[in-house]
């Protein structure tokens, strides 16, 4: 039987760091749709995946050599979990956004915003209270106006939601075994198997590697800053954050990338993205602000790790 990980140590961190840690993320993830608009026109999504990962995974590992030696069996066991997890859904969200538009691809992908709360009470015994519904509900409301001009269900949009299904599994994953001390450890071992699962995913086309420093410039902040220390933030987040709460923090993604794409892309701000915007925010403030917080508390922390074990 797989040993229970190490309790989390007691000291917790002030309550709006780890939201703020994932709100951080969350606008490096939005930065990075302005960024790849035109590197993935000239090299193959799959192969800039494995590529991204492998750097991530090898920048961290040289930067944390120790890391990964500090963890347990069961700890390594939880990242190449995690991490497969982490790499499925990255390939499924590639093969299906090649049969579908990128808006629709990203509503579907946010759809694991109304999947974590349904995983976490199936697989955690999560009791969600009707500010933590009203707030997935709000969300996937503000998705729809953010991503959607239009719809038809068809093979591309069935395998982004798997997709989807899969990142929102990682996110309880994360909400269940994430420790803050070991954040690093666990990081390095998930981008390496991201990164094993994106090769092999690349490998039947061949690897085309970029040709201009400018590509290699945005494949660098992809795997150093939105690859490696975003899952570092998100790993260490999550260790104080219930998957739900984390899952609809996460949905800002869209809402930094309008921005972005605004402030530095040239694109209007239309009607859609401002209403959309404000019910992905209104979310937010059900889950963070509300000053009534008896719908969402049994949803605030995750649940207490077990004692610790013997390996």
């Amino acid at each position: 039987m797989t040993p229970s990980p190490p309790a989390r140590p007691g000291v917790r961190p002030p309550a709006a760091l780890p939201v703020a840690g994932l709100l951080v993320v969350t606008a490096v993830w939005g930065s990075t749709f302005f960024l790849l608009k035109d590197v993935v026109d000239r090299v193959p999504v799959p192969d800039f995946l494995a590529v991204r990962f492998v750097v991530a995974a090898l920048a961290l590992a040289v930067l944390f050599p120790k890391a990964v030696g500090r963890l347990s069996s069961a700890d390594r066991r939880v990242g190449v979990v995690l991490g497969l997890l982490y790499g499925i859904a990255q390939l499924l969200q590639t093969v299906g956004i090649q049969t579908t538009s990128a808006s629709v691809s990203g509503f579907i992908t946010g759809m694991y915003v109304v999947f974590t709360p349904f995983l976490a009470a199936l697989l955690l015994r999560t009791r969600l209270g009707w500010a933590a519904w009203t707030a997935v509900a709000l969300a996937t409301l503000g998705l729809g106006l953010l991503s959607l001009q239009g719809f038809a269900v068809g093979t591309g949009e069935l395998l982004t939601l798997a997709g989807a299904l899969f990142y929102a599994l990682h996110i309880v994953g994360l909400g269940r075994w994430s420790r803050s001390s070991e954040a690093i450890g666990l990081t390095v071992v998930q981008l390496a198997t991201v990164s094993v699962v994106c090769t092999i995913g690349a490998l039947p086309g061949g690897i085309t590697l970029p040709d201009r420093a400018y590509d290699w410039g945005v494949l660098v902040y992809m795997a150093v800053v939105a690859g490696a220390a975003a899952l570092v933030v998100q790993t260490w987040a999550q260790a104080h954050l219930a998957p739900t709460r984390a899952a609809v923090i996460m949905t800002m993604e869209p809402v930094w990338a309008a921005v972005f794409a605004v402030a530095l892309g040239g694109e209007a701000l239309g009607p859609r993205v401002l209403v959309g915007g404000a019910l992905v925010l209104a979310a937010m403030y059900l889950v963070e602000l509300a000053p009534s917080r008896a719908g969402l508390e049994s949803d605030l922390e995750p649940e207490p790790e077990p004692a610790p074990t013997a390996a």
